[in-house]
């Protein structure tokens, strides 16, 4: 699929040997392209298999020569169905145009060396199979077989199955009797839910079991900060048919009580002791509430699962009074999203202004127009001290540092979070002092068969960073998931991530790839009206990061970058007029080191 001549490659049901396979090697469920000049003529016939599996060869609005290298254009398959064609090296790839995350046109994305990415979020996709590589998201995208005609006319078969949807499962094996093996995934985030696919997407055909602290099915935890009001239907991954159909037992309601690595045991909640073969642990981050007098007061809520944002909603009414303490993401979208359904809503910050940490002072200063602007009081370098309760236990008002008393109705602690490492104490696996573990870069910990991801984990990235970092995004944590779950089934996957995290705030979708100090912040563009792109430069004079609103897709381009190992440089960037050039060196060969 993809390219001229392609072989689909099926998953076996045994689990992979583990061979070393050059870098960037993702398993077994990888198809298998060859790559020919686009300018052959097809002529044979496809056995009848193939045409049972995939529609005849229709022929788009395009020719061979129409496309110059490293273009990606959308052409039409039929009235519902949009293709995104790419020639690259002198090939012909054709995959689904729309990400298949939120739907973004592929074709306004960043084009990397044999994969595109998704221009709003940064998941990326093979050319040659459509298989997702990078998140957020869980599917991959359909791949198209490339003919030419005898004129240079570009033809497209596609798998019929493929017509209904944007978006297309991998192969995945079930379970077998006689395969007596057990692998656990501990923590039913974004980082479990993808192992758990993967798994058995690599061909492990023994026992699965998924343990879920919370009552639901693995969901979507991004959106339950913007959007209160979503029910459990509308962000869960998979329904329940899904983890039945392809024999992954899902343990609801379960938490991790206990480790013991030397037995290979993991003691639950529910009273089960489970022996294990291998096991991935993604427990996440719990939310945190700081040490203030009267913090456990009814209606003092955090933002962190679907039960918090339940008990919110059960208590906005349109004169509900909201104080929201902190000024990052949490807190800011908490407050954008509920504002026009209360009374007032006030935030409540450290810095002076908004996002400081993450975005820098000039942004920050926008970001805190921009909430003014939608009636949000912003009290910033303040604090408070006390929330002060009424006879029933409920908060009425909280008492800032300056002494200023606010009525309060429900009050939202964005005040950060700690992670769930508690259980693995006295497990022999290392736990560092802020609760995080340190992980190889194929996610194993000291502990042999005892891999660690997502938020608790302790890890190197892509980018400038020599030292292990800890990260806590919704991107990088899917995609710990897939990585883990390739190498504990027998494959060799090494951490190549990007951090890449994104946020929507009254409409205005800002995004940042990259991690690292900075020094300065160079703006290119116009922050009053929410189009520009930032570039973080560090005191080496090396860009660690790049944020952008209303300039798609070049945080995507920076990720791609950095993920072909190559740096951006203040040199780069000085001249407004030459500033974009750097994106040239995407589609520039990888410089090879002996």
């Amino acid at each position: 699929m993809g390219s001229i001549n392609c072989k689909e490659y099926k998953t076996t049901g045994s689990t992979p040997k583990k061979e070393k396979t050059p870098v960037g090697a993702v398993g077994s469920y990888q198809s298998k392209c060859s790559n020919q000049s686009p300018s052959t003529t097809m002529s044979s016939q496809p056995s009848s298999s193939e045409a049972v599996e995939y529609t005849d060869p229709v022929a788009v609005e395009c020719n061979v020569s129409d496309l110059k290298e490293n273009e990606m254009r959308q052409v039409d398959f039929d009235e519902d169905t949009r293709v995104l064609l790419v020639k690259q090296n002198g090939n012909l790839k054709a995959v689904g145009a729309k990400c298949s995350h939120y739907g973004a046109p592929l074709n306004t994305g960043a084009l990397g060396l044999g994969r595109v990415r998704c221009p709003w979020h940064g998941a990326c996709f093979n050319l040659d199979t459509g298989d997702i590589e990078d998140f957020p998201g869980l599917d991959s995208i359909p791949c198209y077989r490339v003919e030419v005609g005898n004129e240079g006319q570009v033809l497209l078969r596609a798998k019929r199955s493929d017509l209904a949807q944007n978006k297309r499962l991998k192969n995945m094996v079930r379970r077998k009797p006689e395969d007596e093996r057990v692998f656990i995934v501990v923590g039913g985030g974004p980082s479990g839910a993808v192992a758990a696919e993967t798994i058995r997407q690599e061909g492990f055909t023994g026992r699965l079991i998924l343990v879920c602290r919370e009552e639901y099915l693995p969901y979507d935890r991004v959106k339950i900060s913007k959007s209160m009001q979503l029910e459990i239907e509308q962000l869960r991954f998979r329904d329940e048919d899904f983890y039945k159909e392809h024999d992954i037992e899902v343990w609801q309601g379960v938490a991790a009580d206990k480790l013991d690595t030397a037995q290979k045991e993991l003691h639950c909640s529910n009273g089960y002791v489970v022996k294990y073969d291998k096991i991935y642990i993604a427990t996440g981050c719990s939310a945190f509430r700081p040490p203030i007098p009267g913090v456990n007061l009814t209606n003092v809520r955090t933002v962190r699962e679907l039960a918090d944002t339940k008990a919110i909603v059960g208590l906005i009414t349109p004169e509900a009074r909201v104080v929201c303490l902190g000024s990052s993401f949490i807190a800011l979208e908490a407050a954008a999203g509920l504002v026009s359904k209360v009374a007032s809503v006030t935030v409540v910050g450290r810095e002076n202004v908004p996002l400081k940490a993450a975005f820098g002072a000039e942004i920050g200063q926008r970001v805190l127009q921009l909430f003014e602007d939608n009636k949000v009081e912003m009290r910033m370098e303040s604090g408070i001290t006390e929330i002060v309760g009424d006879a029933e236990g409920k908060v009425s008002e909280v008492v800032l540092v300056d002494g200023t008393r606010l009525p309060c109705d429900l009050l939202i602690l964005g005040t950060g979070s700690k992670l769930n490492t508690q259980f693995l104490a006295k497990s022999g696996v290392k736990i560092n002092r802020n609760g995080s573990v340190d992980v190889t870069d194929f996610l194993e910990s000291n502990v042999p068969d005892v891999y660690v991801g997502g938020d608790i984990a302790n890890a190197h990235i892509h980018g400038l960073a020599h030292d292990r970092v800890n990260i806590g995004h919704y991107q990088l944590a899917q995609y710990h998931g897939r990585v883990a779950a390739i190498n504990m089934c027998g494959g060799v996957k090494k951490l190549e991530a990007v951090p890449f995290f994104f946020t929507l705030i009254f409409g205005k979708g800002i995004r940042y790839a990259g991690h690292g100090s900075y020094k300065e912040v160079i703006i290119d563009g116009s922050l009053e009206d929410f189009k520009f792109v930032a570039y973080f430069v560090n005191e080496a004079d090396t860009v660690t990061a790049v944020a952008s609103c209303g300039r798609d897709p070049v945080v995507a381009q920076f990720a791609e970058l950095t993920s072909q190992g190559k740096c951006l440089g203040r040199g780069q960037i000085a001249d407004p007029a030459t500033r974009q050039d750097w994106t040239k060196k995407l589609s520039e060969p990888v410089a090879q080191y002996r």
